[in-house]
Order: C-alpha cells, then sequence, then structure tokens
C-alpha cells in the first residue's frame, strides 16, 4: 500500500511567509520555507505529492462580520481563537492586519484545482486541503489544557509522543506546521477526528483527542 503524504501549513504575512511540514505515514519527511505562493503549491503537489494538506488560515470569510459558525464553537468550547473577518474588511483594513488571511486564501485558490477545500472529513485515498487550528489541535490532543504561553514546550511534545522526529523543527513555526501535518495524516488514515462549523462559512478538522 503506498504511503500517505500529508502537509502542514502555518500562514504567515508577507514578510514571515510560509513554513510547511511533509509527513509520510505520520513521519517527518520534508520542510519548506517560502514567502512564494506558487513556490509553495508546486512542492505541496509537485513534489511532496501530498494527500491531505492542513492549513492554519481560514478557508472562508465571514459572511456578515461576525464569527463564523465554527469560530463561534471553538469560543464556546473555551477554545480561544481568531475572528474572521468578511473578505472586504480584510481588504480595508489600514494596518494590513489580515494581510496573513489574505495570503491564506490565495494559497487555497493555487491548490483548490487538484485538492478541494473539504466540506467534511475525507474520505479514504481523497485529495483535498482542510482548515485547522495548532492551539485546538493541542487542546484535544491535551485533554483540554493547552496554555499559550506553554505552547513550545506543550507542543512539541506531542509531536514526540507522535513519534515525529524534532530535530530539524527549530522554530514555533515549524512546530505547527508539523501538527498540522499530523491532522491531515489522522484525517487521511481514518484517525478520530472532530469538526467544527459548517460547509457554508468552513469548517475547522482537529484530532477527536
Amino acid at each position: 500500500m503506498a504511503a500517505i503524504t500529508t502537509v502542514g501549513i502555518d500562514v504567515g504575512g508577507a514578510r514571515k511567509g510560509f513554513h510547511a511540514v511533509a509527513l509520510s505515514d505520520g513521519s517527518y519527511t520534508s520542510q519548506l520555507a517560502t514567502a512564494n505562493v506558487e513556490t509553495l503549491s508546486d512542492w505541496c503537489l509537485n513534489e511532496m505529492k501530498a494527500q491531505v494538506i492542513a492549513i492554519d488560515a481560514p478557508c472562508r470569510w465571514s459572511t456578515n462580520g461576525c464569527m463564523r459558525a465554527c469560530e463561534r464553537e471553538l469560543m464556546l468550547r473555551g477554545i480561544h481563537c481568531f475572528a474572521s473577518p468578511t473578505r472586504e474588511q480584510a481588504i480595508r483594513h489600514p494596518s494590513d492586519y489580515y494581510g496573513w488571511m489574505l495570503r491564506g486564501e490565495a494559497l487555497y485558490q493555487a491548490l483548490e484545482p487538484s485538492h478541494p477545500i473539504c466540506t467534511a472529513l475525507p474520505k479514504a485515498g481523497e485529495h483535498c486541503c482542510m482548515e485547522t487550528f495548532p492551539h485546538a489541535i493541542t487542546w484535544h490532543l491535551r485533554g483540554s489544557e493547552a496554555q499559550a504561553r506553554q505552547k513550545r514546550r506543550q507542543r512539541r511534545e506531542l509531536l514526540r509522543q507522535a513519534g515525529i522526529d524534532l530535530e530539524q523543527l527549530s522554530n514555533i513555526d515549524l512546530v505547527d506546521a508539523a501538527l498540522c501535518a499530523l491532522t491531515a495524516h489522522r484525517a487521511a488514515s481514518g484517525a478520530s477526528c472532530k469538526t467544527y462549523g459548517d460547509p457554508f462559512e468552513g469548517i475547522i478538522v482537529v484530532p477527536a483527542g
């Protein structure tokens, strides 16, 4: 049986760029840091040949300027998260505060022809991309104990427990990308996962814990 390759991506602004980590059957394979959407999408699709790609950025915009359903559901569980604006609000923001979300949008658009945004947990063998969120991943895998001040230690420990080599994960952006890739692997391999939200405003996928 062919290995399942997954990629996780941490999305930053224009200066920080993207950090991506690839796993093969849940084991570390490779990584990439780039500010270029086309370079990253080519790496995911043609070099890594990823089956499922998990991205830490909103896959849809708010329709009314309020929190999306997935974000409201996370907050009700005690999982703090960003509130996504409408696309117009993001574009008009004077300090480009939401620039990283616009870069996430560009990445989803580059991937979508071959890896459409999932509206439910992927079926076996399905190629797709999905939204996920490292803080929510940590919250679920640690039994509702995720602390922002301890995120480096807690998230690295989760990767260690999953058997992922930490040697190449030299910063928190790569650690977060690896957590996203781990979530993609669990979803692709049929392990128990949970979704927040709805297909209209986008779902967030996390391990069930």
